[in-house]
């Protein structure tokens, strides 16, 4: 058995008003910063921030009394958790969530909120999806698969159906892949309502499983610490694989600095809050702009569950690539008056001072010298160049600390 239009068809009926029809978007900030015509299909508004319900539901709906009764066990970090407890406790089915021990305490709780019971077993998502299964083994209970499994694919393949019902006129659509569920059922959909539009998958570069296994090559990677932990999948499924393989017209590869840079573009040009596995479709077209210039692109916003201090930390690391956050180490005789103009200096140049750290005891200079480190908002690069320059006309030697990548300014 695979599946097929219908099953999607089928399933997207079963989902009336169980989840969001969320909306597909023209883009016209994303449009003009990449040079295609972008259109975004929004999952990160669904229910429980991301795609997962969708699937969730048409599994957990084809149970029989029985298994509902006996309740169900997932395994999972995030979405697929929060997806499985949310339709179980609507639909009064018990459900157990097993997670790593090191799942961030916000998932936990937002997945316990849901009603689920959450069991932390094992250092990873293997470990606990092991004890997920010993679970079902011992207790009779119905092992919910995050995509491998032909009802979690049709679920998700819902997301393909709505976005080229909405948008049938797409050139190319671009889709994050993880086990392989979302695209996998977005490809059948999208291929039968257009049958000549291009798909592409889009996995992070530290988990190159699917795009390794369509090769034929031995699983790599995984591991590593990333940004899109939704498609940090080390084994992609076996029956996503086939209809991938396919249907979908290539897999690529996106870093952990291109993942970080669309999350940040997100929020910024479009005002949108991604979690990196969300923002995985973007990152594919802006490190490609001649592939997909002059085209109709569809991106999938898959999610956007993304921990408040990393989505912090992407936004203030992204002030300081563009030049727009900088620190500068700035050397002044230590005599009153002297910190003063330099903040005069700095200040009837437009940039604005965050932090300064003034240090006469421990670096390696005169007596009578200090150094002050100064943490500035700037415009740009160009606009830190003119700060630098103001300074070192006044007599105030300076530098720049960090790797900002501000051409010449250092």
């Amino acid at each position: 058995m695979t599946v097929t239009i219908d099953d999607i068809r089928a399933a997207a009926r079963q989902l009336e008003n169980r989840v969001i029809r969320t909306p597909a978007l023209p883009s016209g900030a994303l449009s003009e910063l990449s040079g295609a015509d972008i259109v975004l299909k929004l999952e990160n508004l669904q229910v429980t921030g991301s795609f997962k319900p969708r699937g969730a539901y048409i599994k957990l709906a084809g149970l029989s009394d029985k298994e509902k009764k006996a309740g169900v066990v997932a395994a999972s970090a995030g979405n697929h958790a929060q997806g499985v407890a949310f339709h179980a406790r609507n639909m009064g089915i018990p459900a157990t969530i097993t997670m790593p021990e090191g799942t961030p305490f916000t998932k936990v709780a937002r997945t316990e909120a849901l009603g689920a019971k959450v069991v932390l077993s094992g250092d990873g998502l293997a470990e606990a999806r092991e004890a997920a299964l010993s679970q079902c083994e011992e207790q009779g209970q119905a092992f919910i698969h995050p995509y491998d499994d032909e009802s979690i694919i049709a679920g998700q393949g819902t997301v393909g159906l709505e976005f080229l019902s909405d948008f049938p006129d797409l050139d190319v659509l671009v889709v994050p892949i993880g086990g392989g569920g979302l695209l996998a059922g977005t490809a059948v959909a999208a291929k039968a309502l257009n049958p000549d539009l291009e798909i592409i998958g889009v996995e992070a570069a530290l988990y190159p499983s699917m795009s390794r296994a369509l090769k034929g090559e031995p699983p790599g990677g995984g591991g590593a610490a990333t940004i899109a932990e939704g498609i940090a999948v080390k084994v992609p499924g076996e029956l996503t694989r086939p209809l991938i393989a396919d249907l979908v017209s290539d897999v690529v590869l996106v870093d952990e600095a291109a993942l970080e840079l669309a999350v940040q573009t997100y929020l910024e040009r479009q005002r949108l809050v991604t979690e990196g596995a969300g923002a995985a479709s973007l990152a594919a077209v802006m490190q490609d702009k001649d592939r997909f210039a002059g085209r109709k692109v569809g991106l999938v916003v898959s999610g956007g569950n993304i921990d408040s201090r990393l989505l912090s930390s992407v936004l203030m690391r992204g002030l300081v690539r563009e030049g727009r956050m900088v620190r500068l180490r700035i050397e002044i005789t230590d005599e009153p008056g002297a910190l003063s103009r330099v903040s005069g200096l700095i200040g009837d140049c437009g940039g604005n001072i965050v932090e300064v750290y003034h240090q006469r005891l421990f670096y390696d200079v005169p007596v009578k010298q200090a150094e002050v480190d100064v943490v500035l908002e700037t415009m740009d690069a160009s606009h830190v160049s003119e700060i630098m320059e103001a300074l070192t006309n006044g007599g105030f030697p300076v530098r720049l600390l960090g790797d900002t990548s501000l051409d010449g300014a250092a």
